[in-house]
């Protein structure tokens, strides 16, 4: 990507200049890590890429982590406002959940070097899980199961079963296209002590089941649900007489 000569600032001139946004940057950041990979991510490079110098790029963002915490914002907007897009008001709730499986696979597919960003960061709240790691997903999806006639802990187990599937499997399979999984850009949480849900009335009503710690029955519901799968790849069982 080429620009134009820069100015005593460090701005680019003859055009780049008025291009120069944090949007800009944020996509041009995705474009970096398609490439190369998160590790090789640096404010030069990322300059370099916006055609401007790095010094530049802080009128728009604060560092490499507000940068990577922002990637990671664009690419979960981007499903949340696809899968909206293709809601009907006859589908199921099965619908939903394939659409968003088959989305969130797309992601990792066409993403495979920030799949990993997306399960590591951390999320808004330490109960909200990757990779449906925005308050509007978790609100959405708790949204849709409940008009389909879910109990409010029905909607939370789904929500806990439903993204350790994905984060699990999707992580594998990226694995196995080489991709590194190491955790060098995961970060300890800088959250704030209380979110506003005002804007989401099913996350008000659901955060006390949402933030209960279930992992142990969790583990031990997934391995129940594992061995009756691989019991009906087995040979079948001997009728008594």
């Amino acid at each position: 990507m080429t620009g134009g000569s820069l100015g005593g600032d460090g701005r680019a001139v003859r055009g780049r200049e008025t291009r120069l946004s944090r949007e800009f940057i944020i996509d041009t950041a995705i474009e970096l890590i398609d490439k190369a990979g998160v590790a090789r991510l640096t404010m030069r490079r990322l300059g370099t890429a916006c055609g401007v110098e790095a010094m530049a790029l802080y009128r728009y963002v604060s560092g490499r982590d507000d940068v990577l915490s922002g990637v990671v914002d664009r690419i979960v907007d981007r499903l949340y406002e696809e899968n909206l897009a293709q809601r009907h008001s006859q589908d199921s709730w099965q619908d939903y959940l394939i659409r968003l499986a088959h989305g969130t696979r797309r992601i990792a597919l066409n993403h495979p070097e920030l799949f990993p960003l997306i399960a590591t960061r951390p999320p808004e709240a330490p109960w909200i899980r990757p990779p449906l790691r925005s308050l509007r997903w978790l609100e959405s999806f708790l949204d849709t199961l409940i008009g389909h006639g879910f109990s409010d802990s029905g909607a939370a187990a789904a929500y806990r079963a439903y993204t350790t599937f994905l984060l699990g499997d999707l992580l594998l399979e990226i694995a196995g296209k080489g991709i590194e999984l190491g955790a060098d850009e995961l970060h300890a949480a800088d959250l704030p002590e209380e979110l506003d849900l005002a804007d989401y009335p099913n996350l008000q009503r659901l955060q006390p089941k949402l933030t209960v710690d279930t992992a142990a029955q969790e583990f031990e519901e997934s391995l129940e649900n594992l061995l009756d799968r691989i019991e009906l790849l087995g040979p079948r069982q001997r009728r008594h007489r």
